[in-house]
C-alpha cells in the first residue's frame, strides 16, 4: 500500500520528531473534519430527522406529521391544505390548492411547517415526500459515528482515467426496486496490498471532484454493508492524471443512518476484493461497531 506524502513519513526505520508532528497533524485535520460530518449529519434538518419516506400517486394522501393531502400528475405534485392551514414555500406563505410543479430527477424543494421541513423530491422518476422533523429521537440520540483511527498509510495515489464519452450507468439503490442512473465520466485506477485495482468514478458534488462508491472486505462486518462513498480531486491542468485516495475519508452514506434515504448502490465492478479498513465504521444505529 502506497504511503501519504506527509512529509517526514518513512516506510522503514524508527520515527522522528518530524514522524510524529506531521502524524499529529495529520490526525487533528482528520479529526476536525470528522467532526463537522457527524455534526452536518446531525444538524437541525439534516438526515437523521427524516421520519418518513412516502411515494406519491394520483390518490391525494395524508402524511403523518405534516398538513395536507398530497399527490402528484402530469402537472407535478400538489398539496391541498385545509382552511387554517399553511406552508411556507421559498419564504412565501401558501394555502389551499399549491402547486409544486415538476420536481427533476434528484431535485427537491422544500416546504416548511413550524420547526418541520417537507422535502419534496423526485427518486428513480418517482415523486416523494420526507419530512424532517428536529425532534426526531434518532437526532436526538445519536453520539457520532464510529471510525478507524486514521492512518496515512490509507492515503494512496492513483491515476484518473477518463473515458472518451462519459457512460451512463446504472445503479441499484437502498431502496427495493429503485433505480438511478449516472454518467459516469471516468475511473480511477491505483495499488493496494500489491494488487492493480480500479473504481468506476461519478461526477463529484462540487465542481472539480468525483465521487466514488465501494464495498470491500470489510463491508457487512465493521462497514456498513451496502456502500461507501470517497470524494476525489480531478487532476487540475497541466498536473497528469495522478489523483490521492484518501480512504480514512471513507463515508457512510444517509442509508447507513436511516431506511428513508434512497441512496444509490455501488456499480459491480467497484467491489474490492480486499479489506480497506480506514473510514466510517457501522454506525451504532445499525448495529455494533468495533
Amino acid at each position: 500500500m502506497s504511503v501519504s506524502d506527509v512529509p517526514g513519513t518513512r516506510t522503514t526505520g524508527g520515527l522522528t520528531a518530524e514522524d510524529l508532528s506531521a502524524q499529529e497533524e495529520f490526525a487533528a485535520r482528520w479529526e476536525a473534519w470528522h467532526r463537522e460530518r457527524d455534526a452536518r449529519l446531525a444538524s437541525e434538518h439534516g438526515w437523521l430527522t427524516l421520519t418518513g419516506l412516502h411515494w406519491l400517486s394520483g390518490e391525494p394522501q395524508s402524511v403523518p406529521g405534516v398538513p395536507g393531502l398530497w399527490s402528484t400528475g402530469p402537472e407535478g405534485v400538489v398539496v391541498e391544505l385545509g382552511a387554517e392551514e399553511e406552508l411556507v414555500v421559498g419564504g412565501v406563505p401558501v394555502g389551499g390548492r399549491h402547486l409544486f410543479g415538476v420536481v427533476p430527477e434528484r431535485g427537491g424543494v422544500d416546504a416548511v411547517w413550524g420547526d418541520t421541513v417537507i422535502e419534496v423530491a423526485k427518486r428513480g422518476g418517482h415523486d416523494v415526500i420526507r419530512p424532517r422533523h428536529p425532534g426526531h429521537p434518532l437526532r436526538a440520540a445519536f453520539t457520532g459515528t464510529p471510525a478507524y483511527a486514521p492512518d496515512a498509510r490509507w492515503v494512496v495515489t492513483g491515476r484518473y482515467e477518463p473515458f472518451d464519452v462519459p457512460r451512463p450507468t446504472t445503479v441499484g439503490a437502498s431502496v427495493e426496486g429503485l433505480r438511478h442512473v449516472y454518467d459516469a465520466p471516468g475511473r480511477v485506477v491505483f495499488r493496494l496490498d500489491g494488487r492493480e485495482l480500479s473504481l468506476t468514478a461519478f461526477n463529484g458534488h462540487e465542481p472539480g471532484t468525483l465521487t466514488v462508491l465501494f464495498t470491500d472486505a470489510t463491508s457487512g462486518v465493521t462497514t456498513y454493508a451496502a456502500n461507501r462513498a470517497l470524494t476525489v480531486e480531478l487532476p487540475g491542468e497541466g498536473g497528469g492524471d495522478a489523483v490521492v485516495l484518501d480512504f480514512n475519508r471513507a463515508v457512510n452514506l444517509p442509508c447507513a443512518y436511516t431506511d428513508f434515504a434512497t441512496c444509490p448502490l455501488p456499480p459491480a465492478e467497484n467491489r474490492l476484493p480486499v479489506a480497506v479498513e480506514a473510514g466510517e465504521l457501522i454506525p451504532r444505529e445499525r448495529g455494533r461497531a468495533v
